[in-house]
């Protein structure tokens, strides 16, 4: 037996690729397209295991995807991959449509066309899961109810947007064609093997340096935080179990300002890692906000409980404290996927506000 996991180099992709050959020795045909955020070193521990066989190659190549499922004869298709950064989904919106958009509906029209030749309990097994976002969903209210798999749909980036599209693209192609699929809509995912351009990485990696914390706007927008291995077992339940053409909702039950998650990494690295220039909280530096940012996403997980049995093993409070322990004992690993070109971008995103701000924080 086997799956094709789409995007498993990435932070997500390839912490499910791990997990999954923890707990199991069905194959892994891996694609992934070792964009920026794609790294072959998250998967080194697979390099002799035969149960990991990866591909580079683009989502968005039919040929490359009919060649796959022909080979390998796939029960599934597990599909992260995605451009997934709201603030480059800003500043280059186009990479996102081709990536998140086309590359799903190929995927789709692939996934269809190897579907329809099989047969019996092969057919009637083969799973379509797509992995998506809450952020599709929009901006709540600080009395809003935390987003249902029922909410409306109402992005508000580039990026939500083209997840949106997806998540559309494959309802469609389920109640049109048939195709046996199911969806999950995580919160804001964390832990190891983050690329260090999202907010807790970028924090832990700019405090050891001694670099400004960027926080946007007054850093009170809330976001419910899933630990990845968490997500992973969410995505495990949802495939083995859930309802076809059904959406489930993975989240953590962890709704936390930005700035109180940024507060609670110097508070860690004090602990753990103590600064002799002082309390990591002196470099947390206020910078414009960014473009349409939403205010708060909470998610609503009672639906995957009630009908899978599954809740996140982790609290924030273990979960945060494995992220930057793990950070602090792979400070080579930081280094050697920080290129130039990320130096670069992160220089251009919060290259306004290069000063710690002395508003006081605890």
């Amino acid at each position: 037996m086997t799956i094709l996991v789409t995007g498993g180099a990435g932070f997500i992709g390839s912490n499910f690729v791990l997990d999954w050959l923890r707990s199991s020795d069905e194959q892994v045909v891996n694609l992934d397209a070792l964009t920026y955020a794609g790294n072959l070193e998250n998967l080194a521990s697979l390099k002799a295991d035969a149960r990991h066989v990866f591909v580079q190659g683009d989502i968005c190549d039919r040929a490359l995807i009919d060649s796959l499922l022909a080979t390998h004869r796939p029960r599934a298709i597990v599909h992260f991959a995605a451009e997934s950064h709201v603030d480059r989904s800003i500043h280059g919106p186009g990479a996102f449509m081709r990536t998140n958009v086309e590359g799903t509906f190929t995927l789709l029209e692939a996934a269809r066309a190897y579907w329809n030749g099989l047969e019996g309990d092969a057919k009637t097994g083969f799973r379509f899961h797509h992995v998506s976002t809450d952020e599709v969903y929009g901006s709540l209210k600080p009395e809003d109810p935390p987003f249902a798999e029922t909410n409306a749909y109402e992005p508000n980036s580039p990026y939500s947007a083209s997840k949106a599209a997806s998540d559309h693209l494959v309802r469609a192609w389920h109640h049109t064609y048939g195709l046996p699929v199911v969806t999950t809509n995580c919160s804001n995912n964390y832990g190891p093997l983050h690329f260090p351009e999202k907010l807790i990485p970028l924090m832990i990696v700019n405090a050891l340096a001694g670099k400004p914390l960027p926080v946007y706007g007054d850093g009170q927008q809330i976001r419910d935080w899933l630990y990845v291995t968490d997500h992973c077992s969410g995505i495990r339940a949802v495939l083995a179990g859930g309802r076809v053409g059904e959406t489930y909702n993975i989240g953590g039950w962890n709704e936390k300002a930005n700035i109180d998650i940024v507060r609670t990494v110097c508070a860690l690295l004090d602990e753990l890692r103590p600064d002799a220039a002082g309390p990591y909280s002196r470099l947390i530096t206020y910078v414009k906000d960014r473009p349409g940012h939403d205010r708060r996403y909470a998610i609503d997980a009672r639906k995957i409980e009630r009908e899978l049995g599954w809740r996140p093993a982790e609290t924030f409070e273990t979960g945060i404290r494995k992220t930057v322990e793990w950070y602090l004992s792979h400070e080579d690993w930081v280094a050697r996927v920080q290129s130039g070109a990320y130096r670069d971008w992160v220089s251009q995103q919060y290259g306004g506000s290069q000063t710690p701000s002395t508003s006081p924080t605890p």
